[in-house]
C-alpha cells in the first residue's frame, strides 16, 4: 500500500514540523544512530514529518540542507559529503515520490546506499498525491517499503512497519534496531 499525502500528514498533524529536525543536526553526529533521509528538495514537509515519525522510535533523521558543512552550491564536494553521511547512517530512506524518482540525485543516492548498505538497510516511504496512481520505478520494487495500517486503538494514528519484496514483514521500531 502506497501511503497518501494525506493520511501521512493526519498521522504527523498538530505537530511543529520545522522544529522537530533544526535543534537536533548536531546530536546526530555525535551518537551515529541516524537515519539518513533522501528526498526531492522541494518536498520539505515530508522531510520533517518522516523526521517526527523517526523520533516516536528514538532516532534522528539526517537532512543534507540542514548540515552547516554542506557547500552552499552543489558539486563534486557535495557528493563526497553525502558519500560519507551514507556510509556513517544506520538506515537509508527514501521518500519515495513521483518527484523524488525522478531526480538524479535521489536516483546516484539510492545506488550508492545500495552498495553500502545492503537490502536489511534501504527503505523506500512511496507517498502519492490524493487520487492518483503511483507509478514507481520498476528497479525500486528490489528494495523494503515503509508501509502503514490504522492503529485499531486510534483511529488518526498509524503503524508503520517494514514490507520486504518476498512479503516478509517487520515493525518499524525493529528494522530501524538492526
Amino acid at each position: 500500500m502506497v501511503l497518501t499525502e494525506r493520511q501521512f500528514k493526519n498521522d504527523t498533524e498538530g505537530k511543529t514540523i520545522k522544529m522537530i529536525v533544526e535543534a537536533h543536526i548536531p546530536k546526530i553526529f555525535k551518537n551515529g544512530a541516524y537515519i539518513f533521509i533522501s528526498h526531492k528538495h522541494n518536498e520539505d514537509e515530508y522531510v520533517y514529518r518522516l523526521c517526527e515519525v523517526l523520533k516516536r522510535y528514538g532516532f534522528e533523521g539526517y537532512v543534507d540542507w540542514e548540515d552547516d558543512s554542506m557547500p552552499l552550491t552543489t558539486s563534486g564536494e557535495t557528493a563526497v559529503k553525502l558519500k560519507d553521511r551514507i556510509k556513517g547512517s544506520k538506515k537509508f530512506i527514501l521518500i519515495a515520490t513521483e518527484a523524488a524518482i525522478e531526480s538524479k540525485w535521489c536516483n546516484w543516492e539510492v545506488g550508492f546506499a545500495d552498495a553500502h548498505k545492503f537490502i536489511d538497510h534501504i527503505a523506500l516511504l512511496p507517498i502519492k498525491k490524493e487520487y492518483t496512481n503511483y507509478q514507481g520505478e520498476e528497479y525500486l520494487q528490489i528494495y523494503p517499503s515503509i508501509q502503514t495500517e490504522t492503529n485499531r486503538q486510534y483511529e488518526n494514528v498509524l503503524n508503520y512497519y517494514i514490507k520486504y519484496p518476498d512479503g516478509k514483514t517487520m515493525a518499524l521500531g525493529e528494522w530501524l534496531k538492526i
